[in-house]
């Protein structure tokens, strides 16, 4: 048995009867679960709750979407210029999820919620269409093997289940230490592909202290129980730093571990990063002061910011450290007169003069903000 078919397996005795041991404890918005189907609640798996990330408005990606139950609840917070999508390869799960989709439109009063079929290592390939190929196109040799792949390459292209840069949020909740290792790379790179530039992700998983050993990597029953697959804690981190991502960070950190293998500490914590702006980096003045407490911080571009000073950024990197992301960490300053557009050209480090940002807006997101006195 592959670990494939052995986490498919898994999930469908999931969606028949309840698996305890397939969940860990969370603490879930009550309200959001008042109007969820109780089916729908019982048969959900997972360690953490993305839907506290979901804002009005968003386009959400739920990958491994299962009972839907993430989905419903995000579905409460977009509202209704919103829109959800849960992505599985499980058949029972997605039947599941559908099962009350009439009902929860009812209840939404529209319908904002939609599951598809797919994995979520490959999200352009839609396994419904190819599912629906295969009826009519069975593989019975080696040539319908190669024509199989040519068919699957075009459907990514001009057919793709999820659309590039479409997304503001992708979540999940304990599903990608399911990935078989070999795919964990390509799952974060179409992760990647799929949010928008400044478009957010939060990943609930379950993440190891120490590299899971070889053995333990082999037991079916640890994997498709969300344990083995576990990446380890810095490596999860990494995955994604490496796939582009800026800002990424532990929000939520499990100090007990859920269970211990042969010494080997497996918790549950949630991530979040975001896609950098595709936008050209111009210098209008601007000006950005880390408030400390530490005597400097770099980015994930390798920019230092010292403690105190005011510090020269580009406008597009402004916006990044005024905002939400790490508005908490930077007062900003925008020029008091506007500057022609100039190719960003100062280097690390650069010091911005007061004269060039005295009397400029402040944003201050801790404080009061408003103008300079």
């Amino acid at each position: 048995m592959t670990i494939e078919t052995g986490v498919l397996e898994r999930y469908s005795e999931g969606a028949e009867s309840r698996q305890a041991d397939l969940c860990c404890a969370v603490d879930y918005d009550r309200e959001l679960l008042a109007i969820l189907p109780q089916e729908i609640i019982e048969k959900d798996y997972g360690c953490g709750d993305p839907s506290r990330y979901v804002k009005k408005g968003d386009v959400v990606l739920d990958l491994g979407s299962g009972s839907g139950k993430i989905c419903y609840m995000a579905a409460q917070l977009v509202g209704e210029s919103g829109k959800v999508i849960g992505v599985d390869m499980n058949d029972d799960m997605l039947a599941l999820a559908r099962k009350y989709q009439d009902e929860m439109i009812k209840k939404l009063g529209s319908n904002r919620v939609e599951f598809v079929k797919g994995q979520i290592q490959d999200l352009a390939l839609d396994l419904a269409a190819m599912d629906k190929h295969l009826a009519e196109n069975p593989v019975r040799k080696a040539e319908d093997v190669i024509a199989l792949r040519a068919w699957q390459e075009k459907q990514r292209k001009e057919s793709p289940l999820i659309q590039g840069n479409s997304v503001d949020l992708v979540v999940s909740n304990c599903v990608l230490n399911l990935v078989h290792d070999s795919d964990k790379e390509q799952l974060v790179r179409e992760i990647f592909r799929v949010v928008k530039p400044g478009g957010r992700v939060a990943i609930s998983d379950i993440v190891s202290d120490e590299l899971v050993p070889e053995h333990l990597k082999q037991d079916q029953h640890l994997w498709s129980g969300c344990i083995s697959g576990a990446l380890q804690e810095h490596e999860f981190l990494e995955a994604f730093i490496n796939a582009g991502f800026i800002a990424v960070s532990y929000d939520k950190w499990e100090s007990q571990p859920w269970q211990v293998v042969e010494g080997l500490e497996f918790r549950s914590v949630t991530i979040t990063a975001v896609k950098p702006q595709d936008e050209p980096q111009l210098d209008k003045g601007h000006a950005v002061i880390y408030r400390g407490p530490y005597s400097e911080v770099y980015d994930d571009e390798g920019h230092v910011y010292f403690r105190g000073q005011r510090m020269a950024v580009c406008e597009r990197n402004y916006n990044l450290l005024t905002g939400e992301t790490y508005g908490n960490d930077f007062i900003g300053i925008a020029p008091a007169a506007a500057k022609p557009d100039t190719p960003w050209c100062c280097k690390s480090g650069t010091i911005r003069s007061v004269s060039e940002t005295k009397g400029g807006a402040h944003q201050d997101k801790s404080g009061s903000g408003g103008n300079c006195c």
